[in-house]
């Protein structure tokens, strides 16, 4: 693990070098140009690089990250392809409303005029995390806009009935969602996540990060800036608590649209150190709805795999791109 300085961590906590600046690229690791839309009723930040009449890969992050986990992808994939990473509402750049709420359709909602908004249409999505379910709520929804659907340690479910006994079974072998169900009822949850941007090293840890050589100074600024207060947690603090009281409901789509969803493309890759969303529950998933997908396996990844095997990712994307 690289070692991070007291005073480099004193500097990160200071108030006013805290909160995650529009413009700023974190010491250049995320040199990518801010875009702001108010078209799904806040201020949402969003990368759009590459050429603007290139095929479009849109990439959604999941809890606790933004768009940053995508900068090696986007870096990868800009010279050929447009390659657009919203920031879900309440992270990342994104603005956190305190009049919302952040269940699932909340963030599908937002997506859907997202896309709207830019007209975006032969969407690539490449999906972690709940940017798995939100993505697939969005193909359920427009699945003439899909083109291509790729799956990185990010879920592909369509309803409540094909994922609750994998998400059950799932949870009792998780560190996150086992500590997500007990901490909610006792009244440990909010408390705990709303101080995020103070233990954002041991959260992303539990869940699956295993590429320790990032960790530094910017690293931490660049995940953890985003929740300087209680207030700033909303995001993932509703994600969480939406899974511990079913407040999530995931979309469902039409025959038509089944149809047409399971006829794209598709690619699984997943890092099987993943300790929140385990392959053994989740690749059957992808597999049900994409039978005949390639699935590649990242033995000692986990499930932050974006950060713990950039190379490896990006090129099994490009390939697939260019093959499909």
């Amino acid at each position: 693990m690289q070692h991070v300085s007291l005073a480099g961590l004193s500097r990160f906590f200071e108030k006013g070098h805290f909160m995650t600046q529009s413009n700023d690229t974190f010491d250049g690791t995320f040199p990518y140009a801010p875009r702001f839309t108010d078209a799904p009723g806040f201020h949402m930040y969003y990368v759009d690089e590459g050429p603007t009449d290139g095929q479009v890969v849109l990439c959604l992050h999941g809890e606790p990250t933004w768009g940053y986990l995508y900068r090696d992808l986007i870096a990868t994939l800009k010279g050929s392809y447009r390659v657009i990473a919203p920031d879900h509402m309440g992270f990342g750049k994104s603005e956190t409303p305190q009049d919302r709420t952040y269940w699932l359709r909340d963030h599908i909602d937002n997506l859907e005029r997202f896309v709207l908004a830019l007209d975006l249409r032969a969407i690539t999505l490449v999906l972690h995390d709940f940017g798995g379910a939100v993505g697939m709520g969005l193909a359920a929804r427009h699945p003439d806009r899909i083109q291509r659907i790729i799956s990185t340690n990010g879920p592909t479910p369509f309803g409540q009935a094909t994922l609750i006994d994998r998400l059950t079974a799932n949870a009792e072998i998780s560190p996150w969602f086992s500590w997500i169900l007990k901490a909610e009822p006792e009244g440990r949850l909010e408390a705990v996540l709303g101080e995020l941007g103070f233990n954002i090293l041991s959260t992303l840890k539990i869940n699956g990060f295993e590429n320790h050589a990032l960790i530094n100074d910017t690293w931490l600024r660049a995940y953890g800036s985003r929740f300087a207060t209680p207030a700033d947690c909303a995001g993932a603090i509703g994600w969480a608590k939406g899974f511990a009281i079913g407040a999530h409901r995931f979309e469902v789509p039409d025959a038509a649209a089944l149809r047409a969803i399971q006829s794209r493309p598709a690619l699984a890759i997943w890092g099987m150190a993943d300790r929140t969303l385990h392959a053994e529950h989740f690749l059957p998933l992808f597999s049900g709805v994409f039978p005949q997908a390639e699935i590649h396996r990242l033995a000692g990844v986990g499930h932050y795999c974006h950060d713990d095997a950039p190379e490896a990712i990006s090129g099994h994307i490009a390939r697939f791109l260019q093959q499909t």
